[in-house]
């Protein structure tokens, strides 16, 4: 493994960590107070924030366990509706936000899944007002061809994101913020493939094309 795989995997190490401070934060604090509280009504909403908090942390993990790493161990393939339900999971807790979903496959290369997974959070990252999320995945001739929208009031994308994306960004300048859009651009490159995206005020589009095999 070069250094620039491991510096790589250790941005995205990072970035996991980052997002799961917040629920894991949030079921320590609600063991602490359950420890203190005698109040019955006062128990009973801590259980339901530690509930919460702990489905909300192994949506996290479940998402993440894809969109970065092998689940499902090493094979070729991975269900779409298991990369469907990932991202159902981690916006199920928003109701500012919705998803559309338009599937053209059963199964999704593991490469394609993880563009999908990782299109599909900065989308929703994109949306700090809430709107909608437009997803479509599709096999033509031996090539996954992948689309997600996000539309909203106001679209907060990081241009450093996109240069990560178009692999304009130098490795050095990568941070644990960009190196999840930096590993799609090295997915897309070694496939032979491409990403591509557009940015308004009030809409993101996001693309690829991911030969298979």
């Amino acid at each position: 493994m070069s250094n620039s795989s491991v510096d790589l995997a250790s941005l995205l190490c990072s970035r996991l960590c980052h997002d799961l401070l917040s629920p894991v934060g949030a079921l320590v604090n609600g063991l602490e107070l359950l420890a203190d509280e005698k109040d019955p009504e006062m128990r009973q909403r801590c259980f339901e924030l530690l509930e919460q908090s702990a489905r909300t942390s192994t949506d996290k993990l479940k998402f993440f366990r894809l969109a970065f790493g092998a689940a499902g161990g090493f094979g070729e393939s991975v269900a779409a509706e298991e990369v469907r339900s990932l991202v159902d999971a981690l916006v199920a807790a928003n109701d500012r936000i919705s998803v559309t979903w338009v599937l053209g496959v059963a199964e999704m290369s593991k490469p394609a899944a993880k563009v999908l997974l990782n299109f599909a959070q900065i989308a929703i990252d994109a949306l700090v007002r809430g709107g909608e999320i437009d997803i479509a995945a599709e096999v033509r001739g031996g090539t996954s061809e992948l689309a997600v929208r996000a539309m909203g009031p106001k679209i907060a994308f990081d241009e450093a994101i996109g240069r990560a994306l178009d692999g304009s960004m130098p490795e050095e300048e990568l941070t644990s913020r960009t190196a999840a859009a930096h590993m799609l651009h090295v997915l897309a490159q070694e496939s032979g493939g491409g990403l591509q995206y557009a940015v308004t005020g009030e809409a993101l589009v996001m693309g690829a094309v991911l030969p298979e095999g």
